[in-house]
């Protein structure tokens, strides 16, 4: 056998196995497939096939470990597999590998370990004289798909060698253990028909899109591995990202066949994809935007708008799509954060506004600053601030008219027809205030650029109006008089962390692009919404009713994490965007870890010695793989100084990411927005700081904020807790927060 031509590719499932392995070995692995791929032969890599298969071959990858693999064809090469030489050869007759009749695809399941992972081994069994006497059993659990037929099982798309296993799941918890070892489709048609899809809806909606278009031939192996459904990839750059776990790395190469749908799809308008943390959503975010930029004619202009709250996402989404699509990608995309394309399309327009820009905070100082001067202590200043955010610049408000006309629906406490009054000129003040000063506020900068990019597609509204009425023709006076010849900025715009724009931000992204298939595709989770940014889209001229779907599997937060982070939830309801209201209804993971620790300490001193103590416990986990959340800055000072005693080196999270490349991340809850570690440690989960005290001192006097501010809060601890991936550590000082409250409950603080 000639090496010259080898194809070795690696199944999708493979690659979790060997996450899992010790990092030397993940090093070798690599190693033996440019062994494999030079001469398969080699009499180092020991290649045999195994005893009672006809495809199934095992090689040396080194000393201890073997790899499995399929043989496709004379030189084609599939790895299913990577084990401890001990487990090879122990249970040859459990290893099953098939072609799914329904996808075509390749299926490769070890029942052995799908026996020991996924179904509770059965306690010793005792003789009758051995037994006490007690009360009788309780009775044996329902087989959670009892009433579907093996048939129909195996139409839906279910593995055949799975049948056995599926009809002795009684738990949910076995069905995710088997999710994560079971081939894709088997996993999406259990847990349809375990939230209670009827069986023609699974067949519809989760078979029939990955069902091969021509009958299947469950012998052509070589056939199959060439269609959609087996998921592979052979390239020695991706083949090295999912050998080594980087995260995006595997991403790019194992897209899931649900978030595929949504990345492929031809939409009739606007859409929106939601979903939980670690759902997938900014990579399907991603990937849209490589297949858009895959549909586009040849050209050098940038007609795809990919776009997120804040510059440190954007920098990270530009990254990503840097190693999904190289410079070719880059090319044709335009990647800005929300604010700065705004302050962009101002400046444009505006050339001499250079007035100095101030945040919300420092917004709110100035408000307090002119209610003292004019001796005003009925206000308070957070409520004007948000109020002219909100309503008079979020409505685009000019008149006091207009503002005594402004829908007020979901800002708390009511105010009479005279408080509008003293309000707006209160409002004329401040802004008259800020103009003096030579400063603006984002808020404002998002409500004109929305008035400039709306007016502009008002521009083309009318040329392509006056084109038609003239049988096609072009008006060149009308083009000259608009300054150029019109268009829109973009053809499709992808939105990341949808639920954290302003209003303006949307008016402003309508108008960039023309109402047409495929023109907005948003990606968010409003129980993720850590800013006061709530809209309705419909009322923004984005319809996305009926082009709205949901992620439902986490593939980076353990159960057990992801459960203590809903219990943080509560029993608050959450928007969709649209007016309507939203659930993490069947948000679950397929990966089980540990249950997250809980830490009380005396102190906050106490608890930053005891958070480095933890640290120093991991030994060989990279600290850039560890992070420290905390509910201020002040906070995230102190907790790296008392690292840095330690010997420890810690980065802060800057409004640019990390400042540096290695060492323990700290910073402020928000600042963890869209990041991911494999530990996760929360500090200063106390009451009076999650939440603020100033915001539990609201609760008689302004209700109706006081809950609005309250759901924020506990947003912020939702996000922070589902960043980790392997464990999650919760530490308090004095009194716990009482977001921990049924945490504590199940969960009491470990010993320190």
């Amino acid at each position: 056998m000639t090496g010259k031509n080898v194809t070795l590719r690696l199944l999708d499932k493979a690659d979790r196995e060997i996450l899992k392995l010790p990092r030397p070995v993940k090093g070798a692995i690599y190693d033996f497939q440019h062994k494999f791929k030079t001469n398969p032969d080699s009499a180092g890599l020991r290649l045999k096939q195994l005893q009672g298969h006809d495809k199934l071959y095992s090689a040396r990858v080194n000393d201890e470990y073997r790899a499995l693999l399929l043989r496709l064809a004379d030189d084609d090469w599939l790895i299913v597999s990577v084990k401890h030489r001990k487990d090879v050869y122990a249970h040859l007759d459990r290893l099953t590998y098939s072609v799914n009749r329904v996808t075509g695809g390749i299926e490769y399941v070890d029942l052995q370990v799908v026996q020991e992972e996924v179904l509770t081994p059965a306690a010793p069994r005792t003789t009758a004289a051995q037994e006490p006497t007690r009360p009788a059993e309780p009775a044996a659990p329902q087989p959670l798909f009892e009433q579907w037929s093996e048939q129909q099982l195996t139409d839906l798309g279910v593995a055949p060698s799975l049948i056995p296993v599926v009809a002795a799941l009684t738990t949910e918890d076995q069905l995710l253990g088997l999710v994560e070892y079971a081939p894709q489709l088997t996993g999406e048609v259990l847990l349809a028909l375990y939230d209670g899809k009827a069986y023609d809806d699974v067949l519809e909606q989760v078979t029939a899109p990955v069902a091969a278009p021509e009958p299947v031939d469950t012998e052509d192996f070589r056939a199959a591995v060439e269609r959609p459904a087996t998921i592979v990839t052979t390239t020695d750059d991706a083949l090295r990202e999912a050998l080594e776990g980087e995260d995006f790395g595997r991403w790019k190469v194992f897209l899931h066949p649900t978030q595929a749908k949504l990345v492929t799809r031809d939409y009739s308008g606007p859409a929106r994809v939601g979903g939980g943390p670690g759902t997938g959503k900014t990579i399907v975010a991603l990937h849209r935007v490589k297949h858009l930029v895959e549909q586009l004619p040849a050209g050098r202009t940038k007609p795809v708008l990919l776009t997120t709250y804040n510059k440190n996402l954007a920098a990270d989404l530009r990254s990503r799509l840097l190693a999904l699509g190289g410079e070719p990608l880059l090319s044709r995309v335009e990647i800005s954060h929300v604010d700065q394309l705004a302050l962009r399309t101002v400046r444009e327009a505006e050339p001499g506004n250079r007035k100095r820009i101030i945040d919300e905070a420092q917004a709110v100082r100035e408000w307090r600053s002119l209610l003292d001067e004019l001796g005003e202590d009925g206000w308070d200043a957070e409520f004007l601030n948000d109020e002219w955010t909100q309503v008079i610049l979020g409505q685009a408000v000019t008149s006091r008219t207009d503002y005594f006309r402004a829908r007020r629906a979901g800002r708390g406490r009511t105010v009479s027809r005279s408080e509008r009054a003293e309000i707006w000129q209160l409002a004329e003040r401040f802004t008259q205030r800020l103009d003096r000063l030579e400063v603006q506020t984002w808020d404002q900068i998002a409500e004109r650029a929305a008035q400039l990019e709306t007016e502009r597609a008002r521009r083309i509204q009318a040329i392509d109006r006056q084109r038609e009425e003239a049988g096609g023709l072009d008006n060149i006076h009308v083009a000259d008089g608009s300054g150029g010849w019109l268009r829109y900025r973009y053809r499709h715009i992808v939105v990341d962390e949808a639920q954290d724009l302003r209003p303006a931000h949307w008016k402003m992204l309508r108008a960039m692009t023309a109402p047409d298939r495929n023109d907005l595709f948003l990606v968010g989770d409003t129980h993720q919404r850590i800013y006061k940014n709530q809209v309705t889209l419909g009322s923004l001229g984005i319809n996305i009713r009926g082009r709205s779907s949901k992620l439902s599997l986490s593939y980076r937060t353990t159960r057990q994490i992801l459960r203590s982070a809903l219990n943080v939830l509560g029993e608050e309801t959450y928007d969709d965007l649209d007016g309507s209201t939203e659930t993490l209804a069947g948000y679950r993971s397929v990966l089980s870890g540990a249950v997250p620790d809980l830490h009380r300490l005396d102190d906050w001193e106490d608890e930053r010695e005891a958070i480095a103590a933890l640290i120093e416990s991991w030994g060989d986990v990279p600290h850039e793989q560890i992070a420290i959340a905390v509910p201020t800055n002040r906070m995230a000072s102190e907790a790296a100084n008392t690292l840095a005693q330690h010997g420890i080196r810690a980065l802060e999270i800057g409004p640019d990411g990390p400042r540096g490349d290695s060492g323990v991340h700290i910073g402020t809850m928000f600042r963890f927005k869209g990041l991911e570690y494999q530990r996760m440690i929360i500090a200063g989960v106390t009451d009076g700081l999650v939440p603020r005290a100033d915001v539990r001192q609201r609760r008689t006097t302004d209700p109706a904020r006081y809950r609005a501010e309250m759901q924020r809060a506990r947003s912020l601890l939702f996000v922070a807790a589902t960043r980790a991936r392997d464990s999650l550590d919760v530490f308090w000082h004095g009194e716990p927060s009482p977001f921990l409250e049924e945490l504590i409950k199940v969960r009491p603080p470990v010993a320190v």
